[in-house]
């Protein structure tokens, strides 16, 4: 095997893409790939195997730095290395456009990988034109949900693969049994949400949808994460007297033994391309409740099967739901959903499939 893997993620941050990005690439290496890792997140390091050449803009400050700045001096490492490799293959989980610019000039194969619904980022005509003509550039595409799949192939008239995420559910298993502090109540309703304070992951309509019941149900939501929207959540808790049910606890590297204290995960998003948390939260017993966002919860949840499903933004059915729940009528859970995403079989997947281009 002559020719070398590098991976291209100029911003490595703390979402499910990143813990994705680990086990995919650590699988690579261990068996036998050359993998050159390009990021400007030295710091990251420690989570990827010491067989894989990390490689970053030296002496750059990125300290509060937006993804533009590390877009610009990686794509600078990104030509750099491929002049200098010669023999490569490009694999990109990030700043796919601009990768896909940078290989094909260089005439160098690339595949990869789509991390959110179309609808995320593909907010007007020309941008989707655009998009269209540049994807169809690439030599592979990856995306994590079937759903996903029939949207590119529907939008863009790509062929793609569909990779479900993979998962390390001993390490999930491990981090959840750390003691932390207990923010629920007894006899609450113990609610959770876990992801970024943006408008994406739309906690405003969660925190609309408890307001509206806090006469009536008995609850405690948590909600971890950190993010542009803060302020106005605070704002929010502060204006409607939530404070003795509700706690901005920021960002948690290891969320998991919090998820295991509360009875119920909710995830609010506006889109998604298969959210990790719904999985990791399923395999740790919880109920589930999320917006039947694109594209991946429905898929995850078998059509409302293993958790309930409510339209986007719809605080009031949410409300509704929650009200459900104080009687307990908690979702039946089919942990056997969760074999879909075992780490071993899923990175095998990445791993076969990018051999065919090597």
């Amino acid at each position: 095997m002559n020719k070398q893997l590098i991976i291209f993620n100029p911003s490595i941050e703390d979402g499910g893409v990143e813990k994705n990005l680990f086990l995919t690439a650590n699988h690579l290496s261990e068996n036998g790939m050359k993998v050159i890792l390009i990021s400007a997140d030295f710091k990251k390091r420690k989570e990827f195997n010491k067989n894989i050449d990390f490689i970053y803009p030296k002496k750059i400050n990125f300290e509060n730095s937006g993804r533009y700045k590390k877009y610009f001096f990686c794509l600078i490492l990104l030509i750099k290395e491929i002049v200098l490799r010669k023999n490569v293959l490009i694999f990109s989980f990030q700043a796919n456009i601009y990768s896909l610019i940078v290989s094909k000039i260089l005439g160098k194969k690339i595949i990869v990988r789509l991390n959110t619904a179309p609808i995320g980022w593909d907010h007007n005509l020309l941008k989707s034109q655009i998009y269209k003509f540049f994807i169809n550039k690439a030599d592979g595409i990856i995306v994590n949900s079937k759903i996903f799949k029939n949207k590119v192939k529907k939008k863009y008239n790509v062929k793609s693969i569909c990779i479900l995420n993979p998962f390390d559910f001993e390490k999930i298993k491990s981090l959840s049994s750390i003691k932390v502090k207990n923010y629920f109540a007894k006899n609450s309703l113990k609610i959770i949400n876990v992801g970024r304070l943006t408008k994406q992951k739309d906690q405003i309509s969660l925190l609309k949808s408890v307001n509206l019941i806090k006469h009536i149900v008995n609850f405690n939501l948590v909600i971890i994460g950190k993010g542009v929207e803060y302020k106005s959540l605070k704002k929010f808790i502060d204006v409607k007297k939530l404070n003795n049910s509700v706690k901005l606890l920021g960002y948690k590297k290891n969320p998991f033994p919090y998820i295991k204290q509360a009875d119920i995960f909710i995830l609010s998003s506006r889109y998604e391309g298969s959210p990790n948390v719904l999985v990791e939260a399923m395999f740790l017993g919880k109920s589930i409740i999320s917006t039947d966002c694109q594209t991946g919860p429905k898929e995850i949840l078998a059509n409302g099967k293993y958790g309930d499903l409510f339209k986007v933004g719809d605080f009031n059915q949410l409300s509704k739901i929650l009200i459900k729940y104080k009687k307990n009528s908690f979702k039946k859970r089919n942990r056997n959903v969760l074999n879909n995403f075992n780490k071993e079989t899923n990175c095998k997947k990445y791993f076969d499939y990018i051999n065919k281009f090597i």
